[in-house]
């Protein structure tokens, strides 16, 4: 019988995190003091995140031990399932293999609770007793939640507005885990006030909403801020989907021509990505292609600046070293909230540049589009974020049937579209929109960057 999938034990989950840092071919640029300008040094973020997560950020060693405590949280669903998608292989009549790592059996129904308990852990341990967090679709203030809930802390969650609107049952699953959860811009901080003041009826942007978490952290001695994506952190904790799905597609006997996610700030496509990358910049493998697909409505790969730029919109978060759209730009309010961020993680980002990974932008219409496909030959109904990447599986399975080759596909579905039945109800009623920005208002957002030029 042919493998349909491959489920692990609890003993496979991972002992170390992987760190692609020290294996980039070039050294990455600093990351910046948001005010200064000067490079960032641990001493920087005190006041803002906890110990254990300053020392990942700054870490230079290729493997990091996961705490026990850690790794018996991740046994609540880990180790993930690879499953191939032989009904969809079918459908699109290819000679390809098209293999899934799915992520959507978290108790958040993401990837996301991969970072969320580790920066929890790291919190309680520290004595801080609460965290404060923005998320875009609510898939990361979900997981923060949960996470929150395990180690007894108090969660604070500013949710970018429109998503707030769109998804209402992603604010009560997290208010059932007892986090505090505020549509962004709000009133509460002053960086939401300016917006509300400039813009009433913004619709936010993960930018503003990191900047309302990063005043409200700064405001309470007791408090510290956890991102959901972008730094090196959280990249590096994701590392479990891929470190996994290496051991399971050695199980099936494959290792995949090409990996293919979706990506905004990175941090799921890196998960899945980066321990297959490690095997290409260390040269143990050759001739695996990495391809991310982010949104045209929000397109920072292949229309940003490589360049200097703040995570938030506030200019409060250490200035980074990625392709940008500005800090100031603000995404049209896309069904795929988490992949509305201006930027992108530095490590994906060097990678991009450097030509190690592939970006593609695609239409919100053809995501949905490959979303139904999938559900109606898999039957998993997924995440728009996850979308993008079927999205691009697809594309690479309709390339392989051109060529006439029989590739390994490997996509990462990164959560499931419980909450999201909405925006397929607009797909399927055939109202679904398209958004592209217009280049000057690009332009515009790109016109503010900081006054600081990446080494060369």
């Amino acid at each position: 019988m042919t493998t349909t999938h491959v489920l692990l034990s609890a003993a496979d989950i991972p002992e170390r995190w992987y760190n692609i840092v020290p294996d980039l071919p070039r050294p990455l640029p600093p990351a910046l003091h948001p005010r200064t300008l000067e490079p960032l040094s641990p001493a920087d973020l005190a006041g803002l995140l906890p110990q254990g997560v300053i020392e990942q950020e700054f870490s230079e060693e290729r493997w990091i031990e996961i705490p026990d405590r850690v790794r018996e949280l991740y046994g609540i669903w880990r180790p993930s399932p690879l499953h191939r998608a032989t009904r969809l292989e079918k459908a699109l009549d290819t000679p390809a293999h098209i293999w899934f790592k799915y992520e959507g059996v978290s108790p958040a129904g993401s990837h996301k609770p991969n970072t969320a308990i580790a920066q929890a852990y790291y919190a309680a341990q520290d004595g801080v007793r609460r965290l404060t967090s923005e998320t875009g679709a609510g898939q990361w203030g979900s997981a923060l939640s949960f996470a929150g809930s395990l180690f007894g802390l108090e969660v604070t969650v500013y949710m970018v507005r429109s998503s707030y609107q769109q998804k209402p049952y992603r604010r009560v699953l997290m208010e059932t885990w007892g986090a505090r959860v505020h549509a962004s811009p709000s009133e509460l901080t002053p960086a939401g006030r300016a917006v509300v003041a400039a813009h009433p009826d913004s619709p936010g942007s993960i930018g503003i909403a990191i900047s309302e978490a990063v005043q409200d952290a700064l405001s309470r001695d007791d408090t510290r801020f956890a991102l959901g994506s972008i730094s090196h952190n959280v990249l590096l904790h994701q590392s479990v989907i891929g470190l996994e799905a290496k051991k399971q597609l050695e199980i099936a006997g494959e290792y995949p021509d090409v990996v293919v996610g979706c990506v905004g700030g990175g941090s799921g496509y890196a998960g899945l990505s980066y321990p297959f990358l490690h095997d290409t910049l260390t040269g143990a493998r050759t001739g695996t292609r990495f391809v991310a697909v982010e949104p045209e409505a929000c397109p920072s790969l292949t229309r940003g600046s490589y360049a200097y730029d703040y995570p938030d919109t506030a200019s409060l978060s250490p200035v980074l070293p990625m392709y940008t759209l500005g800090h100031g730009f603000v995404p049209a309010p896309i069904h795929a909230g988490g992949l509305r961020h201006h930027g992108s993680s530095p490590t994906m980002c060097a990678l991009v540049e450097q030509g190690y990974v592939t970006a593609r932008a695609v239409s919100q219409r053809d995501v949905f589009g490959a979303a139904v496909r999938f559900a109606r030959t898999e039957g998993f109904v997924m995440a728009p974020e996850s979308a993008h990447g079927v999205r691009g599986a697809i594309d690479e399975a309709l390339a392989a049937k051109e060529a006439g080759e029989a590739r390994t596909i490997l996509v990462h579905v990164s959560g499931h579209g419980n909450f999201d039945m909405a925006a397929y109800d607009s797909y399927l009623a055939g109202t679904l929109a398209d958004y592209e920005p217009e280049q000057a208002d690009i332009d515009r957002a790109l016109a503010d960057l900081p006054q600081a030029k990446l080494p060369r």
